[in-house]
């Protein structure tokens, strides 16, 4: 009977195993096509780099693999205008560069847990309900960049989406696509789920403590240069400092050496090397 139970356990994991092959294989294959068979051409992509500036100091092996997930980027999500906004392949290339950046080293998966981007031709209004410390409810009218929705769209301002690689430190599409990969384990903390070789401990221990700090110089208005909205709450600080780590990285690695470090090895880039 013992004997039975291992045969029937080794043959169920000896099928899970070639289904899982098969499937990885099939979905390898059918990404290689979709990459082979990309609309987009050399025009467009140079275009769309000659309005991203701060993505100049790719190397040339860089930009295949940006583009590459881009393209797949482009295929598996759904790019929805709003407010009659009509979406085009420029619309859609500039903010799938900047989107898939963060990603270039973590791959698509990582964004698994939505599938619409929702673009609007200008600036929105957010009308939400909110209750106060004595339970009274109000509407809170803002007018609102851009937002990332837990199990929902991130949704974009066009005109700040297509502004965003002008290595002025802000960056609208990283920064609601860096709270999405903070939502891959739940709300947004500031604490995205980290890969081997990100110590989880040094992670919570130096973001805390650099917080905290920026939260100090924030209120003495001795941080110039940063934006002090990254002092809202802990997914905001690291949502603001990926916007700062791929686009004034200098500025980062020189006031907050363990953060950039750390950032580092959590996206598995160094983009402080394209800018020297």
């Amino acid at each position: 009977m013992i004997v039975l139970l291992e045969l029937f356990l080794f043959i169920l994991a000896l099928y899970l195993l070639v289904k899982f092959a098969n499937t990885f294989l099939f979905k390898e294959s059918r990404n290689r096509n979709i990459i082979k068979n990309s609309p987009i051409t050399r025009e467009q992509w140079n275009e769309a780099y000659s309005h991203l500036p701060f993505l100049r100091g790719l190397s040339a092996e860089d930009k295949q693999s940006l583009e590459e997930l881009c393209i797949l980027f482009m295929h598996y999500k759904v790019f929805e205008g709003a407010k009659g906004f009509q979406i085009t392949p420029y619309v859609m290339l500039i903010i799938s560069l900047q989107a898939c950046l963060p990603i270039l080293r973590l791959g698509l998966s990582c964004y698994d847990n939505f599938s619409t981007i929702i673009v609007y031709p200008y600036d929105f209004i957010t009308n939400r309900q909110v209750m106060d410390e004595n339970g009274v409810v109000d509407h809170d009218r803002t007018h609102t960049l851009g937002e990332a929705w837990q199990r929902g769209p991130v949704i974009l301002s066009w005109p700040s989406a297509k502004e965003g690689g002008i290595e002025d430190g802000s960056n609208l599409v990283i920064h609601e696509f860096a709270h999405k990969l903070d939502m891959q384990n739940g709300v947004a903390n500031g604490f995205p789920p980290l890969h081997d070789g990100v110590d989880s401990s040094e992670w919570v221990r130096e973001f805390t403590k650099a917080y905290d700090y920026f939260q100090d110089k924030c209120e003495s208005n001795q941080l110039h240069g940063f934006d002090c909205y990254a002092a809202s709450n802990p997914a905001e600080f690291f949502s603001v400092f990926s916007e700062m780590f791929f686009e004034k990285p200098g500025k980062v690695r020189k006031h907050f050496p363990e953060i950039h470090s750390l950032l580092e090895l959590y996206y598995r880039q160094t983009p402080i090397s394209r800018f020297t």
